[in-house]
């Protein structure tokens, strides 16, 4: 499977992972790893170490799980992307707004 999501014991921390590729094909799975969330002051993670490519449509899906994250005072980090990926956020400027860890 593409989509993984883990949640740490207090449900405040969600690890959601992408691997292969992140696109339109997985909106609906990707959605619904995160819908349910309601805990406020979460924090998600999306781990993308294992992702290889990603379309304009997952730059929407991530913005869609930041302000999801947002709306319960929580917030978004994005986490390993390769090399291909981390151009394509640099490009789209995600990081003047959603913290990229290395």
């Amino acid at each position: 499977m593409s989509i993984s999501s883990t949640k740490a014991n207090d449900g405040r921390n969600i690890t959601i992972t992408i691997s292969d590729r992140f696109d339109f094909s997985l909106h609906q799975d990707f959605r619904e790893s995160y819908r349910d969330v309601q805990v406020s002051g979460v924090s998600f993670a999306l781990d993308l170490r294992e992702a290889n490519y990603m379309d304009s449509s997952a730059l929407g899906m991530i913005l869609l799980l930041k302000d999801h994250a947002e709306a319960l005072g929580g917030e978004l980090v994005i986490r390993r992307p390769n090399e291909a990926i981390r151009k394509i956020l640099d490009i789209a400027k995600f990081n003047r707004f959603v913290t990229i860890e290395e």
